[in-house]
């Protein structure tokens, strides 16, 4: 565990302070923040509803609780169980450390962030990835540099990324999979292209 721990500190530091540069100092603060990717939900939300109609729904609210659950699960069952403290808190003290965004007042593992954002990834990748193979790549990006910005930003370890990362995944796993067999199949009609999931 020690030596996981000091693995952690360093990626760490070569993220938040080896990584420095003006650009990420501009682009990452912006990745990271909620409000940046309203327009892109807003366009889920239409092209959802637009093209599949009723089984847009059931998409969207599929969805809905995919990332319910990815957040509950993160914040607030493990989260107030590890009770680890996040960077910015342990090391507000330290010459070598770039915190660009408030810390937070939560603790640290997992990142919610991470978990939340790769579980809508990996949900709309099981659900889209088959009928369009190119959103995988930029669906799978999009989550990761949200993730790295976590601890370029100052707010989480590594290990808190990842961790969030696996959750994240098995639950957009989870989800697509429960969303594919109860609700696609069972109990809509089958001539809607969803079906073919």
């Amino acid at each position: 565990m020690t030596e996981l721990l000091h693995w952690d500190a360093q990626v760490f530091h070569l993220i938040n302070t080896g990584c420095s540069n003006t650009f990420f100092d501009y682009l990452l603060p912006f990745l990271r923040n909620k409000y940046t990717w309203f327009p892109f939900y807003l366009f889920l939300l239409s092209f959802f509803l637009i093209n599949y109609r009723k089984k847009g729904v059931y998409i969207v609210l599929a969805l809905a609780l995919c990332i319910g659950l990815s957040d509950t699960t993160s914040s607030h069952l493990v989260k107030k169980s590890v009770k680890r403290l996040r960077p910015c808190k342990v090391l507000e003290q330290a010459d070598d450390f770039n915190l660009l965004v408030p810390c937070g007042s939560g603790y640290s593992f997992p990142s919610s962030h991470a978990a939340n954002h790769f579980a809508m990834a990996f949900f709309l990748i099981f659900l889209l990835g088959k009928k369009h193979p190119w959103v995988k790549i930029p669906l799978f990006l999009w989550a990761f540099s949200i993730a790295f910005a976590q601890i370029y930003v100052g707010v989480h370890f590594p290990i808190d990324i990842l961790a969030g990362t696996v959750l994240g995944s098995v639950i957009g796993w989870g989800t697509f999979y429960a969303f594919r067999n109860q609700v696609c199949l069972n109990h809509l009609p089958e001539n809607n292209s969803l079906a073919e999931l």
